[in-house]
């Protein structure tokens, strides 16, 4: 028996420049058994709809540590609802610079199309996420 796979696009927000939590992100998804296509660090919006476009992932995974996930998301998300895109987006990392989540930016993130916000890069509770999003198992081809 294995697990379904997604196919997940990840990218940074548009002003992280962080690299390293994507590479984590991307280890930790494949070694669930998704396939994954890292876009990196510093994604504008546009550049994030096109890529949708033309990948047609299953989900997007948005990160971002520098403190503007809940900003940058906003707009990304926004971007992608107005393109006409339906796939599920998700966001997580440190969103804020106050060190806490901020239930207010959440509600917004959520209101403009995430489906679910991870604050402080809550990867147990994506781990969840992710097993609604293929539940049980298929069987390998013999």
């Amino acid at each position: 028996m294995r697990r379904r796979s997604l196919d997940i696009l990840l990218a940074g927000t548009a002003s992280d420049s962080h690299t390293w939590n994507l590479v984590y992100l991307q280890l930790f998804l494949e070694e669930r058994g998704h396939r994954v296509g890292n876009l990196g660090p510093c994604v504008p919006d546009e550049l994030l709809a096109r890529e949708c476009a033309a990948r047609r992932p299953q989900l997007l995974v948005l990160a971002s540590v520098n403190g503007h996930g809940y900003r940058d998301g906003l707009g990304a998300v926004r971007a992608l609802r107005r393109a006409g895109h339906t796939l599920p987006v998700v966001i997580g990392g440190k969103l804020g610079t106050a060190g806490e989540a901020d239930p207010a930016q959440r509600a917004l993130l959520l209101e403009a199309g995430c489906d679910r916000v991870f604050d402080d890069g809550d990867t147990h509770a994506l781990g969840d996420y992710l097993d609604t999003l293929v539940p049980g198992a298929v069987r390998a081809a013999a």
